[in-house]
């Protein structure tokens, strides 16, 4: 096995250690998902595919979501990196990116990598579509938010802790992130699957108010 396989093999078994237990559709399943699809990116864009894979497993071990301490975490993602001996511009690489690319209510400046922007999009494609759907119905249930509340409204231009922190449902977070995400793709091939994913949810949701007023 050589040296970036084991690297590799080491971040998956981190991952797991550290996210399998989350039942808010940030558990390990969702870095696999991210993973495989960044290294679908990456093949077709032409990017460090191990870059890539590497930034795509670490990339939620830090989130404050699930941390509660973003810069705690970090810390912690680049020890680990430095203890399994990667090498110093690999580290800075994934680490940029790790650190860059959270949505945070969609006020962050753009990933200055073809690598950053691959597992950026890779994350951003497991938000939307059938995947999507599931993990905000997952998440807002795991926060203790309704399905659906008529008289709240979507928030706009919200600062990253209103985002986190204010009250929302389900139904409107698809407005506050999900149906921005297609505009934010980054590479050509990330924006194709976002088409796709994107038609998808909205016939979901016309069927939700269809079906949420007795008409379906």
């Amino acid at each position: 096995m050589n040296k970036k396989q084991h690297i590799l093999d080491a971040a998956e078994r981190f991952a797991r250690f550290e996210l399998e237990k989350d039942s808010s559709g940030h558990d390990w399943w969702h870095i696999y998902r991210v993973t495989q699809t960044a290294k679908a990116i990456a093949a077709v864009e032409g990017a460090n595919s191990f870059v890539c894979e590497l930034a795509a497993l670490l990339h939620d071990i830090p989130d404050e979501k699930l941390t509660g301490n973003e810069q705690a975490g970090l810390m912690k993602v680049e020890q680990w990196l430095k203890e399994h001996d990667v090498e110093e511009e690999t580290i800075f690489h994934v680490m940029d990116i790790i650190s860059s690319m959270s949505f945070k209510g969609g006020g962050k400046p753009p990933m200055r990598t073809l690598e950053g922007m691959v597992v950026q999009d890779a994350d951003r494609l497991d938000a939307i579509g059938a995947v999507g759907i599931a993990r905000v119905f997952a998440y807002s249930g795991a926060k203790d938010q309704l399905i659906h509340d008529p008289h709240l409204p979507p928030r706009e231009n919200m600062t990253a802790e209103e985002y986190r922190q204010g009250k929302s449902t389900a139904i409107n977070h698809f407005y506050e992130k999900l149906f921005k995400l297609k505009e934010m793709m980054n590479t050509a091939y990330a924006k194709k699957l976002a088409t796709e994913r994107h038609e998808f949810m909205d016939v979901f949701i016309q069927r939700f108010y269809s079906e949420w007023e007795g008409k379906s």
